[in-house]
């Protein structure tokens, strides 16, 4: 009501050409009758309320009384021990030169709440209150500053250690923090006193600086309504006649969060070239648009610049640098900075430290973070809602799930009121969904929705990203469709997860639809996009198709790269077309695309899986020749080279050539070679493998273990392979599918059907799902015993395709053929056992026919091989009776030659 009364109150006195300060006092005497301390409690209100819902339409309340007519509204403290609230200046009549403990903090992000500003600024010392200006057309939003009170014994001390961090980067913006000097308040006076003299007109030097004004607010509002289109923020700061520092400044900065480097040091030499010297700011701004374009050679350059210049930088511009060092996963050089910050005899704050510790958990290194942690709380120094996030993410990326939650639960205990935000919560979402507990993450997810935290475009992507890494792919677009329902416009990333999965699953038609439905949602393809489609097609053998979406995507105004055509040179190589496979090289480079060294490791296996060891050997110095790193995937693709064609001299003269070249041994070199020996079945020479590889301080991983126990099948000691299989279990190492069908397959080689359907309920019972190779490999092994073991197997084999039937999995007519022959040796014709058979093989009357005649030539050959059989027995028994007939002659012929001679 109060305030209601002095808006009508202003709108009367805005149609005078004058007031005096008299009617102003009875104005006021007649609002507050009822003493001092009501009139300054509600002027206080007031204050607030102008501070942030004041529009522009509304104009500033009349000239501040006198200080002698104004002595009784001065505000005062209440006796319960209220918060200190100070009377706004225009009715105490006082004007300080800056109130104790405020700052101004300009550029904040204007989705910024009280709650983050008053958390960050605590490290500086208690906060008594923060007000954020609210914008004019969306109060959800704030003008972009803000003002902070500290309170306690030394409301000053903390607000000059806050200003000593003026350009501290916060959420992605560097913040200006001033110290309340009393000019904002002397400027807000005279402006009002001179629009009552003007009768309500604001009053600039010059009809050209009225103009000028006008354009800068209006790029500001462009800036902060509009930030995503690029033209026509340009355009606004264009109509800017003789832009100031702070327009400069400004626009730099919008082109340092767009990671656009070149465009922030074109505007940056523009405004020197106006004879506007840069100060500290702008030059924080560069390095920050060089650190966001991941172009830290430049941003150091900048630091070398401006110190040339004779600008210091301050403590903003080296966390802005940490800040881009930590990104990269590069600690060694955050490290730098963050001690040559200390040597600057700067007091390192929570901002600093947080970045230096987000350094070392990007590289992996959570002990080194952790000291930093301990070091911080030494210095008395609270950790900040950031930090917390940035441990958890660490832990997460470790998949250390008992350290993510003990650092989430010290985040709830915290005594400084810091709560969960949705980055918390989604630190704990990318840790489950990692670790694949699906059920966890829901538990999560509802745990956040209940706290009032609604889901956003990351949260349930990662959601969408975890069924997926489990194969789920109905639960994933559930969750697609769940999203589109919560009114939440998918982005590119949520598409491409989408799209994965459905390449991944072979469903190429879905995928297609979803690339129609991103185009018609107005987001526009990625190369990730469209290399995931073509490296889809490539796999399910659709040559024709993949080479066309590449031809689409360069139609559509995206460049392929050369991760682009290495999935085409896989593809191809894939389908044995390694003269085509080679050529890409020639097109990429007419493309002006230059090929890496995974474009000639990708020729390399490919011509190491031809048996052409010469050519990748060629490849292998072309990476040379070209100047190309030669790393440890280069050697790597050279060894399964000579694996694959089973030279192992020449791949143990690689490896000497690779540690000599100063790579060291670890465990992707060791598998290939174990991969090699394996091939070759040569179980004493895959166990030294093993050997070596403990002795230098690699623990065999899965991989490892797979390889040993297929050389341990392949020598057909399968004794020593189940012994590897419960050796691995004991150092904590699960078998994977991999693993039991190369088992599976070790026993059905050694036909042994018993101990191969024994293995496949030993991986059923450990929770893994069998696929496609599996359920071939398990029925091949039972079904090639079925002749002379038909009912040891018959059980087996009736609940193996019941499995099928239920999964919907069909074999191919390859394996239809392959396995009536097996079926006809253990039954002359259809018994039980074929039809159970039957039904997984490919439905349609076309087909039946085909196994039909499958059969009845199988049939046909065992009735010739029994023919062939018959007639070999025949002729042997008719050689029998030959010889015996002959023997007979043979008889009667002595018997008359021994009755002459007794006659003669």
């Amino acid at each position: 009501t109060v305030h209601d009364k002095a808006s009508l109150h202003s709108k009367h006195l805005s149609s005078q050409k004058s007031v005096s300060i008299a009617e102003g006092i009875q104005f006021l005497e007649t609002i507050f009758p009822e003493g001092q301390e009501t009139a300054a409690s509600s002027s206080s209100s007031c204050r607030r309320v102008n501070h942030s819902v004041r529009c522009d339409a509304t104009p500033p309340p009349p000239p501040p009384p006198s200080l002698s007519s104004s002595t009784a509204l001065v505000s005062t403290e209440t006796e319960a021990g209220a918060d200190d609230v100070t009377t706004p200046l225009a009715l105490t009549g006082s004007y300080p030169e800056g109130e104790l403990g405020k700052i101004f903090v300009g550029n904040l992000p204007y989705h910024i709440k009280n709650e983050a500003v008053r958390s960050f600024f605590t490290q500086f010392g208690p906060v008594r209150d923060v007000i954020c200006i609210r914008s004019y057309t969306d109060p959800e939003k704030n003008r972009g500053f803000c003002f902070v009170f500290f309170g306690g014994p030394d409301p000053n001390a903390a607000a000059m250690r806050a200003a000593e961090f003026d350009g501290v980067e916060f959420h992605g913006n560097p913040l200006r923090v001033k110290l309340d000097d009393g000019r904002r308040e002397r400027e807000r006076r005279e402006e009002r006193e001179r629009w009552v003299k003007s009768g309500g007109d604001r009053e600039f030097r010059s009809e050209w600086h009225q103009e000028r004004e006008e354009a800068s607010s209006r790029f500001r509002r462009v800036i902060e309504f509009g930030p995503h289109d690029t033209r026509n923020v340009v355009a606004a700061f264009g109509k800017i006649e003789k832009p100031k520092r702070g327009d400069y400044a400004l626009l730099v900065n919008y082109y340092g969060k767009k990671g656009d480097k070149h465009s922030a040091r074109s505007m940056f030499e523009r405004m020197r070239a106006t004879g506007i010297d840069p100060n500290v700011h702008v030059y924080t701004n560069l390095v920050h648009a060089y650190a966001m374009a991941q172009d830290m050679r430049g941003a150091t350059a900048c630091v070398e610049e401006m110190e040339a210049e004779g600008v210091a930088p301050n403590p903003a511009t080296h966390s802005v640098l940490i800040s881009g060092f930590a990104k990269l996963g590069n600690a060694e050089a955050a490290e730098h900075w963050f001690q040559r910050a200390k040597n600057k005899g700067w007091a390192p704050n929570a901002v600093l430290y947080h970045n230096i510790i987000n350094a070392y958990c990007k590289a992996g290194d959570m002990g080194k973070a952790e000291a930093l942690v301990a070091e911080m709380e030494a210095e008395g120094l609270e950790a900040i809602l950031g930090l917390y996030n940035t441990m958890m993410d660490g832990y997460a990326q470790r998949h250390d799930e008992s350290k993510c939650l003990h650092v989430f639960h010290k985040l709830q205990a915290s005594k400084y009121g810091m709560t969960p935000t949705i980055v918390t919560y989604g630190c704990l979402l990318h840790l489950y969904t990692k670790l694949g507990k699906m059920t966890k993450a829901l538990e999560v997810s509802k745990e956040m929705e209940a706290q009032g935290i609604a889901h956003n475009q990351k949260t349930f992507s990662m959601i969408m990203a975890g069924y997926v890494q489990l194969g789920d792919t109905g639960n994933a677009f559930s969750v697609f469709e769940d999203m589109a329902n919560a009114c939440i416009k998918p982005d590119v990333v949520t598409y491409n997860i989408l799209v994965n999965a459905f390449c991944r699953n072979r469903q190429m038609d879905r995928a297609m639809q979803l690339l129609v439905r991103m185009r018609e949602g107005g987001n526009v393809p990625t190369f990730q996009t469209y290399t995931t489609i073509i490296d889809g097609f490539m796999k399910v053998g659709d040559v024709p198709m993949a080479l066309e979406i590449v031809h689409d995507m360069k139609m559509g105004g995206c460049r392929p790269t050369a991760a682009t055509y290495n999935v085409v040179m896989n593809g191809l190589m894939r389908d044995g077309q390694m003269e085509r496979a080679a050529s890409i090289i020639d097109e990429m480079v007419l493309a002006g695309v230059v090929p890496n060294e995974r474009s000639y490791t990708t020729l390399m296996e490919g011509y190491a899986r031809v048996g052409e060891i010469g050519k990748s050997f060629q490849y292998f110095n072309r990476i040379k020749d070209e100047g190309l790193n030669v790393d440890v995937i280069s050697y790597g693709s050279l060894l399964k080279a000579c694996c694959k064609a089973g030279r192992m001299q020449n791949a143990n003269a690689v490896t000497k050539e690779m540690t000599s070249a100063g790579f060291p041994m670890n465990n992707f070199i060791y598998n290939i070679l174990l991969d090699g020996w394996a091939q070759r079945g040569d179980m004493w020479e895959a166990s030294d493998i093993m050997q070596q590889m403990r002795q230098q301080g690699f623990a065999p991983d899965i991989h490892s273990y797979t390889s040993f126990v297929n050389a341990c099948c392949k020598a057909g000691d399968m004794q020593k392979a189940m012994e590897t299989m419960e050796q691995m279990k004991q150092m904590g190492v699960q078998p994977n599918l991999r693993t039991y069908t190369t088992l599976i397959h070790g026993w059905a080689s050694a036909s042994y059907p018993e101990k191969a359907l024994a293995c496949y309920d030993e991986m059923k019972a450990a929770g893994l799902k069998p696929d496609k190779a599996l359920f071939h490999c398990i029925m091949t092994s039972l079904l090639s015993r079925a002749a002379v073991a038909r009912e040891t197997v018959f059980d087996g084999v009736l609940r193996v395709t019941s499995e099928m039937v239920d999964l919907g999995i069909c074999v191919d007519l390859a394996t239809v053929r392959h396995w009536q022959k097996y079926l006809v040796k253990a039954e002359r014709w259809s018994g039980d056992l074929t039809k159970a058979v039957e039904r997984i093989f490919p439905p349609g009357n076309d087909c039946r026919e085909q196994n039909e005649m499958v059969k009845s030539h199988a049939v046909l050959e065992s009735r010739e091989v029994r023919r062939k059989e018959d007639a070999a027995v025949s002729l042997e028994d008719s050689h029998i009776v030959d010889t015996q007939q002959e023997g007979h002659l043979q008889e009667e012929w002595v018997s008359e030659e021994d009755e002459a001679s007794m006659v003669n």
